[in-house]
Parts: C-alpha cells; structure tokens; sequence
C-alpha cells in the first residue's frame, strides 16, 4: 500500500500540537521531518528537540530526513528522540555504507537520498545497506518548489534497479507532490509520498491524503 509521509515543515508552528493531532487523524502513514542546517542546504529548520516533543504525541513513525552536513554526528541525538526511520543524503556522507548500518544498529530504519542531479549508479552499490532510498524531486532546502519532469523517468530506473537484485528496499519520493506528480509517480514503481503544502493548505487534509494515496486517481474535493 502506498504510504503518505505529510512534511511537518509544512505546518504551522504556532499550532504544531494540534497539526500532528490532525495528522493522527487523518489516515496518514508516518510524519516526516525535514532537518536543514543551513549549510549543506540553504535553509535552517529544526533539530532533535522537535522529534522529542512530538513524539510522545503520536504512534505514527517518525520519518526524519537529515539535509545536513556530518550526517553521522546526528544518529544518536536522532535515535534518542525517537525517531523511527533517518534518511541521509549521499552526497554529505564519504562513508555512507557505515553510517546507513550505524543508523539499522540503532534500530531504526535507513534511508539514503539523492540529489536530482545525483546519477542513479551511484547507489547502486550502497543498496544492500538501504531500507529505504529517497530521491528527491526538487532542489532541497525550501518547500514549496515544483515537480522536476524527469522525477517519474528517475523512479522508475530505480525501481528497475531494486527489482533487479530482489531487495526489498522502498522507494520514497520529496518534492511538488500534488494530485497529479502523486499518480506518475506511483505509476513509476514509489511507495511513500512526501507531501507538505499540498496536505496542509487543502481544505479537508484528510480527503486529500486519501486522494493522494488512491492510484485511480480519481476526482478529489480538494484538488484535481
């Protein structure tokens, strides 16, 4: 079944107890935590005491996305705060292969993301060390930007590539998901959604979480 991880660095942070009760609510899969430091990408946003404080607010995994430099340094603090799922990116980490088995010795699960301009091979060989790959679809640092076209065509050489070696790794997909991008990308071979603004400015965010997920993709109150 596909999963719908809504981006908290999408809601309002004056209201954040009661977004995640939304979301408690709203049939969706994980939360999803996007942690910027402002060097690795441009932009700053939160650390692990936010993951802390929440998580004692929800049952639902903590899907936390590090867009930071030294990856490594924040599997401990991450993993204290009850994080269920750490994803690092590729292109922060030299040792990624020991950092991805580092995050699995913790007992949470291992996401590796790609740059969009990141090639495809060069994950290819850290597979085996990943429950879950994440590409990217939009330049990371800021919510909000557009689907890159070519996300879909990326997706599926990705889902060809774990196919291939009959892993059981997840695809996972972050960047301008709407109604639209969800269904090519779910067509692609994805099975978590990344969604923020989409989830958080729709009138019923609930119905569109079910409309995100519903591969017919069938006509949604909330969008089209």
């Amino acid at each position: 079944m596909i999963k719908i991880a809504p981006s908290i660095l999408a809601a309002d942070f004056t209201r954040i107890g009661e977004a995640v009760a939304m979301l408690n609510e709203s049939g969706a899969d994980w939360l999803h935590f996007d942690v910027m430091d402002g060097n690795f990408v441009p932009n700053l946003s939160f650390g692990p005491a936010l993951c802390k404080s929440i998580r004692p607010l929800s049952k639902l995994p903590l899907d936390v996305h590090l867009m930071v430099e030294n990856p490594a340094f924040w599997i401990d603090p991450f993993s204290q705060a009850g994080a269920d799922i750490l994803t690092i990116h590729l292109e922060a980490d030299r040792h990624a292969n020991r950092t991805l088995q580092r995050i699995r010795d913790c007992d949470m699960k291992s996401g590796l993301a790609l740059n969009p301009s990141t090639p495809l091979c060069s994950v290819e060989p850290l597979l085996a060390f990943c429950d879950i790959v994440l590409l990217m679809s939009v330049n990371p640092g800021f919510g909000g930007q557009s689907f890159i076209p070519n996300s879909a065509e990326r997706i599926s050489m990705l889902r060809e590539m774990i196919d291939r070696r009959g892993l059981p790794t997840e695809i996972e997909v972050d960047g301008g998901i709407n109604l639209k991008t969800a269904h090519l990308c779910i067509e692609a071979g994805v099975s978590i959604l990344v969604a923020g603004t989409t989830v958080f400015t729709a009138d019923d965010p609930h119905d569109m979480i079910r409309c995100l997920r519903d591969d017919s993709h069938v006509q949604c109150k909330t969008g089209s």
